[in-house]
């Protein structure tokens, strides 16, 4: 063999423009979309729901000469929300910082770590407080719409996903006055949808588009369609992986306030604490010293509370897709 050798004359270095790196995009997670963002300044408070029973009742009278009109009023409950304070950290210690080569940048990575915790917890927690079955009333059965027994999944051909839609957005209106503007779903669930035989035929004939989600939501009379497509490993540290979607194959049709209101019915909000102190939007990030680790802190907090408040307003379709 001669020498030196080619190992002798090269030793590998790490490329300073290529990484890789499970952060998922942004675009992935859809709990920062569907419900308005309500920004408190105390993290408990209360909500104030007028009774929908009094308020759409008719009750206007003839008013005869010389008597008294019809009266009446309304009611009011609340409910209380608890915005719980969320935290996590990395720590960064000096000396990786000292020796850290390209492409490593070890206080960004560290950001975008935490960063990046944040986003799915905050998904993790959406979902269990909207995506799940036990929560919505505004269907034609007051109740959730289960696959094979109240409408035949989007993923087989002989379903009909415009139609059940549009059929439980009219149920909800009939019952608040309030016409459904978003469809939440996976990507399973999108990828029936748009690839059902019935949504392709409505679609060929008019425009030469690819089936997306703003042309299913025409199609719907609906503002939005949202694709709940992030994941998580849902093994403890030290064991395998297993990764999957957050969301079910499950779809949520619900109306959603385009902004917090007085008087305005919204399926959900979402109570942030923007007054903790340094909080935007109810989250900061801190970098602080740990001097007996000799190392930097990066540090995420977040407080906030999701809330159903009208759950008159949404229809949930459990198991769309298999």
């Amino acid at each position: 063999m001669p020498l030196p050798t080619q190992g002798d004359q090269h030793v590998d270095a790490l490329l300073t423009d290529v990484s890789v790196a499970y952060m998922q995009a942004d675009t992935k997670f859809v709990a920062g979309q569907v419900f308005p963002r309500v920004s408190v300044q105390k993290q408990s408070g209360r909500i104030a729901t007028y009774s929908k029973a009094d308020l759409l009742r008719d009750e206007m009278e003839v008013r005869g000469p010389g008597s008294v009109s019809a009266g009446g009023g309304y009611r009011v409950s609340t409910t209380t929300y608890v915005a719980d304070v969320y935290a996590f950290h990395q720590d960064v210690d000096d000396q990786a910082v000292a020796n850290a080569d390209t492409p490593f940048s070890p206080v960004r990575d560290a950001t975008q770590f935490v960063t990046s915790k944040s986003l799915i917890k905050q998904e993790v927690d959406w979902a269990s407080s909207f995506f799940t079955t036990g929560l919505w009333t505004g269907s034609s059965t007051s109740t959730d719409l289960i696959a094979g027994t109240d409408f035949t999944a989007w993923d087989d051909v002989a379903g009909s996903p415009i139609n059940d839609i549009s059929d439980q957005a009219a149920e909800i209106e009939s019952k608040t006055g309030y016409l459904p503007n978003t469809l939440v779903i996976n990507r399973r669930a999108w990828n029936a949808i748009k690839n059902h035989p019935d949504v392709i035929d409505r679609i060929k004939h008019t425009s030469a588009q690819s089936i997306t989600t703003d042309v299913f939501a025409r199609l719907c009379d609906l503002d939005r369609v949202l694709v709940g497509a992030a994941v998580k490993n849902s093994a403890q540290e030290g064991l395998a992986s297993s990764v999957g979607y957050i969301f079910g194959n499950h779809a949520l049709l619900v109306y959603a306030a385009p902004s917090p209101s007085l008087m305005v019915p919204s399926g959900g909000y979402t109570f942030v604490w923007s007054g903790l102190t340094g909080a935007a939007e109810g989250r900061r990030i801190k970098r602080f010293r740990m001097e007996d680790r000799a190392s930097d802190r990066i540090e995420i907090e977040a407080a906030w509370d999701a809330k159903v408040v009208a759950a008159d307003v949404g229809a949930f379709f459990s198991a769309v897709a298999s």
